[in-house]
């Protein structure tokens, strides 16, 4: 019987130096075609391991959206209560953390206020743990936080949230991988067949380098669209601070959404 072959641990110098090379490639090929690089990462970004395993290779079967609509949920106002867009007062007491407010305006590819949307937002919670069995992740739970919330955006496009600032966690890309700060957002526009999902980060992080989920952005303009802005106007006294986000779901300028074949990590 044949032992197995011990396989190279991959380190995170590894990781970073394949994402430097597919940024070199992404950009070579861009300046020979003449033209901008591309906003959006291809499915299969080799530093990002899972999505050589998990990305179609052949073409997605398409679905009739009206025949998809008829036994989807609805939604409205009275669906969503106002409790839904302040994460801390969810449970009998306050979660642990710094809490922050999280706003912004979600726009199309002209400016225009996307109105009555349905936001979604997850995220872990201060010691960077999920409300989820499938996170093992040996960091404490807090009673007093599940992750999870909602709001509709105004007639402005507007949104408002409160939340607790979500911690670093590790993924088990690679040796020592650490995901960035992050809170997922999904939209939903006029129905759920439309349903885009993203995520915004935290400016400064220093895990930025060295994440291959943010880094399968190649363009940097577009990496940074993903990340909120510290807003001092947002921020209130003794309580919390404010971060300010708008999102561009159309046209050159749109936020970054995943793909729909994303595991959302």
């Amino acid at each position: 019987m044949h032992r197995p072959v011990p396989q190279p641990e991959l380190t995170q110098q590894a990781i970073g130096d394949e994402i430097t090379e597919r940024h070199r490639h992404e950009r070579d090929a861009a300046a020979s075609a003449g033209t901008p690089l591309a906003a959006h990462p291809r499915r299969d970004f080799a530093p990002y391991r899972s999505t050589t395993l998990r990305h179609p290779t052949h073409e997605l079967v398409r679905a009739d959206p009206e025949e998809i609509e008829l036994v989807s949920p609805a939604f409205g106002h009275t669906d969503v209560s106002a409790e839904e867009g302040d994460l801390t007062i969810q449970h009998r007491g306050e979660p642990l953390g710094e809490r922050i407010i999280v706003t912004g305006r979600v726009l199309d590819g002209d400016g225009r206020p996307v109105r009555n949307q349905l936001i979604e937002i997850w995220q872990a919670n201060a010691s960077g743990r999920y409300v989820h069995k499938r996170d093992q992740h040996p960091a404490p739970l807090d009673p007093n936080f599940t992750g999870v919330g909602r709001v509709i955006t105004g007639d402005d496009g507007s949104y408002r949230l409160t939340t607790i600032k979500p911690g670093a966690y590790p993924w088990k890309n690679h040796r020592n991988a650490w995901r960035p700060a992050h809170i997922h957002f999904s939209f939903f526009g006029s129905a759920f067949t439309q349903r885009l999902i993203t995520q915004m980060y935290f400016p400064g992080d220093p895990l930025f380098a060295l994440d291959p989920i943010y880094q399968s952005i190649v363009d940097p303009a577009a990496r940074e669209r993903l990340v909120a802005r510290y807003d001092h106007d947002v921020t209130e006294p003794e309580w919390a601070l404010g971060y300010r986000w708008d999102v561009v779901l159309t046209g050159p300028k749109s936020t970054w959404m995943e793909p729909e074949d994303a595991d959302h990590a």
